[in-house]
């Protein structure tokens, strides 16, 4: 696949594929993946202590790591949620304690910290679709993990999580598209970069 339309159009049909099979998991098997992710990252992710995380409100299906993310606060200097402010533009992080009553913000109406309160993460747990072994992660389609990534002066560790069943050979990755140092699913972690 050479032309962007193929790339698109393969990769709109895989996101609708991916998103399927996922939302098809049992609760009972999201859990266990969710439990299995969170004690992968407390053995290999990057050092948390002092750190400033990036995480995300699980949607659709995606792995919870709210509890994982609400253990690491006592040693980290912040956690953060991603918000889209504007459309197509970069996201921003907005402080996020275990005590923060989430709101509907933003284009999509994410669970989202109430006041702007704005943190620049070391370390990014990033939501996955898909994802390959060289760490190129296949999102929603909007692109604003890229985008805000791009964007950033300096740029944090980034670890894509997500389910094994998004494993592929390739997303056929694009010069917009930024790979993850590491990738962790339930069944292990991949190092990238």
């Amino acid at each position: 696949m050479d032309e962007w339309s193929d790339v698109h159009g393969w990769r709109q049909a895989e996101r609708k594929r991916l998103l399927a099979e996922r939302r098809a998991l049992r609760r009972s098997v999201r859990r266990a993946c969710a439990a299995a992710v969170a004690q992968l990252l407390a053995e290999h992710a990057p050092p948390l202590d002092g750190a400033r995380i990036g995480f995300y409100w699980p949607i659709k299906g995606e792995i919870d790591l709210v509890g994982f993310v609400r253990s690491a606060l006592p040693k980290a200097d912040a956690a953060a949620l991603p918000v889209v402010v504007e459309r197509w533009r970069p996201l921003e992080f907005w402080r996020w304690t275990a005590r923060t009553e989430l709101v509907a913000h933003g284009i999509w109406n994410i669970p989202s910290p109430p006041e702007r309160v704005l943190v620049q993460p070391d370390v990014v747990l990033v939501p996955l679709l898909g994802f390959d072994r060289a760490g190129y992660r296949l999102g929603y389609g909007g692109g604003y993990y890229d985008r805000t990534l791009d964007a950033m002066a300096s740029r944090p560790i980034c670890v894509g999580v997500g389910h094994d069943l998004g494993r592929l050979d390739t997303i056929h990755p694009q010069p917009h598209d930024i790979p993850m140092d590491m990738i962790v699913t339930e069944s292990g972690v991949v190092r990238c970069r």
